[in-house]
């Protein structure tokens, strides 16, 4: 009898055991296969922001710091389809006209292939409680030229909100050590650069 309520501690104690260690293992597992899925939807639209900024750039010679502006932008923003001819005037085939032939909407340029874009998302931090992107520009200088510059961002702490918090700020302490910005980014306030971080 009491052989048998030992064994049945034991195995007990084994399942106990068992499950604490797969948990273990699991639970960095499943924080890392969050951290990408959340990472992958917020570089997307970090991706879209960019792409909204450089446009705007081309029509208005700067970024802008403001997302309404952006948003409206491509909501009722037109580019010029330019159609480059040689000019026939000239005989060394050097010169060209440049003829705005219609405009196309800057919402259907940029994302004319993803069905039912919805351009508001673009300022919105996905997987958060709506809690905004950070937008920024500006003008920094470079070996003595002025660059327009713009930079947007969101912090882990944002972008991982509802996680384990000591892995997220591991996560935050392990990008501050090698002095990597602690999120996601894409353009830089200080640089000439509209590259991600995670590129």
């Amino acid at each position: 009898m009491i052989n048998n309520i030992i064994k049945v501690v034991l195995l007990v104690i084994i399942i106990v055991l068992a499950y604490l260690v797969y948990e273990s293992i699991m639970v960095p597992v499943r924080f890392d296969k969050s951290v990408d899925q959340r990472s992958k939807a917020v570089i997307q639209n970090l991706v879209d922001i960019r792409s909204a900024e450089m446009t705007y750039k081309n029509i208005y010679g700067k970024y802008t710091s403001s997302f309404d502006t952006l948003i409206d932008f491509l909501e009722i923003g037109q580019i010029p389809v330019v159609k480059i001819i040689p000019d026939p005037t000239d005989t060394t085939f050097s010169k060209t006209i440049r003829d705005t032939i219609g405009y196309i909407p800057v919402k259907d340029s940029l994302f004319g292939r993803r069905a039912n874009y919805d351009v508001l998302s673009l300022k919105y931090i996905p997987f958060t409680d709506n809690e905004l992107f950070t937008l920024d520009a500006g003008i920094v200088e470079k070996g003595g030229v002025d660059v327009n510059v713009f930079e947007a961002t969101s912090h882990f702490k944002v972008i991982l909100n509802g996680l384990d918090e000591q892995m997220v700020v591991n996560l935050i302490a392990a990008k501050e050590q090698i002095e990597r910005y602690p999120g996601l980014k894409v353009g830089s306030m200080t640089e000439a650069s509209t590259d991600g971080n995670w590129e």
